[in-house]
Parts: C-alpha cells; sequence; structure tokens
C-alpha cells in the first residue's frame, strides 16, 4: 500500500531494511522488517552464535521510524503521490536513545511502531519501539532527524 515511499528510500538491498509499511498516519507509523539469515552482519556476529547487532536494530527503528514517516508527511497528498529522492537527498539521523531489552536472531520478523512527538522546522522528533513476532518489546528509543533535500513529483 505504501510502496511508493518504500521505494524511494535511499538505501540499496543489503542495506535496506523495510519490507512493509502496515500504517501511516499524520500521527505515526507500523512497519515490518524480516532480517534475513544471510545478512552480511552475521558472518562475524557472533561466530557460531549469529545475533542481531544493536546498531542494526537500531537502524531497523530509523529507517522505518523515522525515514518513512518524515518521507510521509512531507507530502502533500499523503496516499497515491509519487515521492522522488534526488541525488542530493538523503536522511540525516540527529540523535536517538535506545534501550535494548531482546536480542533478534536471524530470521526474526520484527515490527517497528513510531509516535509522532513533533514535527516543525523541518525536523521531526518520534517514539519509536521494536517488538518480536510473540509481541515482546525489543527495543525502545526516542529517535530525532531531517530529510535533506527531499523533492516531490505529483506527475504520473
Amino acid at each position: 500500500m505504501y510502496n511508493n515511499i518504500i521505494a524511494c528510500l535511499p538505501y540499496k538491498s543489503s542495506f535496506l531494511f523495510v519490507d512493509n509499511v502496515t500504517a501511516l498516519s499524520d500521527n505515526g507509523v507500523t512497519g515490518e522488517y524480516t532480517l534475513k539469515p544471510d545478512s552480511f552482519f552475521y558472518e562475524d556476529h557472533f561466530i557460531g552464535n549469529p545475533v542481531t547487532p544493536g546498531v542494526i536494530i537500531t537502524e531497523i527503528m530509523a529507517q522505518i521510524g523515522l525515514v518513512v514517516f518524515a518521507i510521509y508527511l512531507m507530502t502533500d497528498d499523503k496516499i497515491g503521490t509519487d515521492v522522488v529522492m534526488s541525488k542530493d537527498s538523503f536522511p540525516l539521523l540527529t540523535s536517538t536513545e535506545v534501550s535494548f531489552f531482546k536480542m533478534v536472531l536471524p530470521g526474526e520478523k520484527v515490527t517497528v511502531s513510531s509516535e509522532k512527538e513533533f514535527f516543525r522546522f523541518g525536523k521531526l522528533k518520534c517514539k519509536v519501539e521494536m517488538h518480536n513476532e510473540q509481541a515482546e518489546l525489543v527495543a525502545r528509543g526516542v529517535f530525532a532527524g531531517i530529510v535533506k533535500n527531499a523533492l516531490i513529483n505529483k506527475q504520473k
């Protein structure tokens, strides 16, 4: 339903951590990602006992809870608008504060939910949570950032 926003994320497949956006409004976003067992970061973290690094968990939370949400908030016609990121567009994570509660293993599906605290002067700040398939809290944090130079193309 929100593939137009996912398609404009400025990440290549090995670093794109958004499979599906299930809910999106002016107040928040919910999305999902399934961690691929053959992802590059499992090879050495940890040898013989792969665990998702905290920085990857943080990145998943930022991509869904901040970048997808910011792009959505920047469009006028929320659903159905084609969003085009210029080659000069990029997300800037300006601050994070994350607490971790559970490990995430290869192959696990996680759900990220984000709730807007504020969006003004081009800056978005959100409360973001990640849950596993058992609805257990994996991580919780506050994220802030901006997307620089995003362009919106309303022509089809």
